[in-house]
C-alpha cells in the first residue's frame, strides 16, 4: 500500500504524491515512459532510497520502519543486473540466501530447485561473466526467489532478451503467481503486461495517470476504437474524413484505418462507400484499442495516439 509517495532529487519531483493499493497474488503492472518515475518508486519500495514524504507498506510493513522485515519478505529482480560476475551461479545463490537468513539446509534445497527449474544447474559452477544476458537474467530471478517471497518487484524482466528467454521468463512469472506470489511489474513491454498483469498502473511526470484492468483502461478508451479495411483499389482518404463519426483516417500498408467511437455506424458507412466508388472490400476488421494505445494516449495525449 502506498499513500501520498514522494521523492525530490533538488528541484526534480521524481515520484509525486502518487497512491495505489497492490492486492495480496496479484500480478500489478507499473508502466510509464523512461523517467516518469517507475524506477525510484520501485527502489522505495524495496528499500534501496528512503522517500521525502508519505507512506509505503509492503508485505504490513512500513518500509521506513521495518527495512529489515520487509527485505526478508521480499525479492528483486533489478533494471540493472546485480550478480555478482566473478562468483559463480552457486555462490551468488548462496550469498544472496545468507544475507536474507535462510536456513543453510533450507538453501541448498531451494538453490537446487531453482537452478534446474530455469535450466542452470549444469552451469551452476561456472563463472557468471560468461554466462548469456538470458542467463544472467535467468539466474537473476533465481536470486530474487532464494528465500520464497511473498512479493516479488520485477524491473523490466525481459529487456534485450531473446524470444525463448523472455517466453520463459514470462512463463514463470506466471507460474509463480499461480502459486500465491504477488508480483510487481515494470515493464515497457505494452503486450507483456497484457498478457501478465490483473492490473496496471501508468505513471507520468512522477503521478500517476490510471489505474485499472488493462480490459476496462481500453473500453474506457472508445475514441480509440477503429475500424480496419482492405479494398481492391486505392481510396481516397478525404471522403472518407468527412463522415462526422470518423476521428481520423491513416493508411497502414494497404489497409485504412479509421479510428471512431460509433464502429457500426463507420462499418455500414464503409460499406455504402465502396458502392458508390466502385470498390470492393477484401478485408474488414473492428479492433479494439490495444494497451499500448491507451498508454499513448495517456502519457502523451489524444493526437499522439491517432494522428
Amino acid at each position: 500500500m502506498v499513500r501520498e509517495l514522494t521523492k525530490r532529487y533538488g528541484n526534480v519531483t521524481a515520484v509525486d504524491r502518487i497512491s495505489f493499493e497492490v492486492e495480496k497474488g496479484e500480478v500489478f503492472g507499473f508502466l510509464g515512459p523512461n523517467g516518469a518515475g517507475k524506477t525510484t518508486t520501485i527502489r522505495i519500495l524495496t528499500g534501496l532510497i528512503k522517500p521525502d514524504g508519505g507512506k509505503a507498506f509492503v508485505a504490513g510493513y512500513d518500509v521506513l520502519e521495518n527495512p529489515i522485515e520487509v527485505k526478508q519478505h521480499i525479492g528483486v529482480v533489478p533494471e540493472v543486473s546485480n550478480a555478482y560476475v566473478d562468483l559463480t551461479a552457486w555462490e551468488n545463490l548462496l550469498l544472496v540466501g545468507r544475507l536474507c537468513g535462510v536456513p543453510s539446509q533450507e538453501l541448498k534445497e531451494n538453490a537446487i530447485k531453482l537452478l534446474k527449474e530455469f535450466g542452470l544447474y549444469e552451469v551452476k559452477d561456472k563463472i557468471v561473466r560468461a554466462f548469456s544476458k538470458g542467463m544472467k537474467q535467468r539466474l537473476l530471478l533465481c536470486m530474487a526467489l532464494i528465500n520464497d517471497p511473498e512479493v516479488l518487484f520485477l524491473d523490466e524482466p525481459t529487456s534485450g532478451l531473446d524470444v525463448e528467454s523472455a517466453r520463459l521468463l514470462r512463463e514463470k512469472i506466471v507460474e509463480y503467481n499461480k502459486s500465491g506470489k504477488t508480483i510487481f511489474l515494470s515493464t515497457h513491454n505494452m503486450e507483456e503486461a497484457n498478457q501478465l498483469c490483473h492490473r496496471v498502473a501508468v505513471i507520468n511526470h512522477g503521478r500517476i495517470a490510471a489505474i485499472d484492468t488493462p480490459e476496462n483502461l481500453r473500453a474506457q478508451s472508445a475514441e480509440l476504437q477503429y475500424v480496419e479495411a482492405a479494398f481492391d483499389k486505392v481510396a481516397d482518404l478525404r471522403k472518407l474524413s468527412e463522415n462526422p463519426n470518423v476521428v481520423k483516417v491513416l493508411s497502414v500498408g494497404n489497409k485504412v484505418r479509421v479510428y471512431t467511437a460509433d464502429p457500426h455506424t463507420v462499418v455500414e458507412f464503409l460499406v455504402e462507400f465502396a458502392k458508390r466508388n466502385g470498390l470492393r472490400i477484401l478485408t474488414l476488421n473492428t479492433m479494439m484499442p490495444s494497451l499500448e494505445d491507451v498508454f499513448l494516449k495517456l502519457v502523451k495525449g489524444r493526437e499522439a495516439v491517432i494522428r
